[in-house]
């Protein structure tokens, strides 16, 4: 057998294992018109998905005061929070990360959630041959945004590697922006992107990830090849 070429693969979540692109776009847009600023643009909503709530949503919003910031924010999780029982894993996620599992990889996340808000969403049942399991089982760990720094600073990386003993060289970040792949090489890790998420491949290709993959099950075959 082939030795694996990394030991811990870091996930980003929204975009990269979950659906969520288009509700987070709607809902940053939907916040900006409730505190008065103008409608940012899909394009421009989706481009900060990926970075802390109160960066992504200050770029998303030039044109809003600061002293709006913290309406701003309880208007997105009012908006978010609203939909998020709508938001669902990519087809083929479970079979991929219970492959990886198999193949005695840490399988951990790192995003730009909140810990409560990753908490929630992890605390959420899914179908693992005909029972029901929590998504916190399929997950090693995981770091957030307020747990760390936001990305594309390093540091949820660094401590990752750190809790699971693992070097830089023998670690994989999979992410859907720019954001990830520019966290990942800050970090000096190789990396992934995924075109199925927030960010066109144009725009990744930008950060040199090793591949630009277009499914998850393209992204399945391509991890447990590695």
């Amino acid at each position: 057998m082939t030795q694996k070429k990394y030991d811990l693969i870091v996930f980003d979540w929204d975009g990269t294992l979950f659906d969520s692109t288009a509700i987070i776009t709607r809902c940053i847009q939907a916040a900006v018109e409730d505190v008065g600023g103008k409608r940012p643009s899909a394009e421009q909503a989706s481009h900060v998905i990926g970075l802390n709530l109160m960066e992504a949503l200050a770029h998303a919003a030039p044109d809003v005061p600061k002293e709006k910031y913290p309406i701003l924010g309880d208007r997105y999780r009012h908006h978010f929070f609203a939909e998020q029982d709508e938001i669902h894993l990519f087809e083929g996620v479970i079979e991929m990360l219970r492959a990886l599992k198999a193949q005695h990889y840490w399988v951990t996340i790192g995003t730009g959630k909140s810990r409560k808000g990753l908490d929630v969403t992890l605390e959420r049942e899914v179908q693992v041959n005909g029972a029901n399991v929590k998504l916190a089982s399929l997950f090693d760990g995981s770091r957030t945004a307020d747990q760390t720094q936001g990305k594309p600073n390093p540091q949820m990386l660094f401590e990752l590697m750190q809790e699971f003993g693992v070097d830089a060289s023998r670690t994989l970040m999979v992410g859907d922006t720019t954001h990830d792949l520019q966290m990942a090489l800050n970090a000096g890790v190789d990396a992934v992107g995924v075109s199925y998420g927030a960010h066109e491949a144009e725009f990744l290709k930008s950060c040199q990830p090793l591949a630009i993959i277009h499914s998850v099950a393209e992204l399945r075959a391509w991890l447990c090849a590695s």
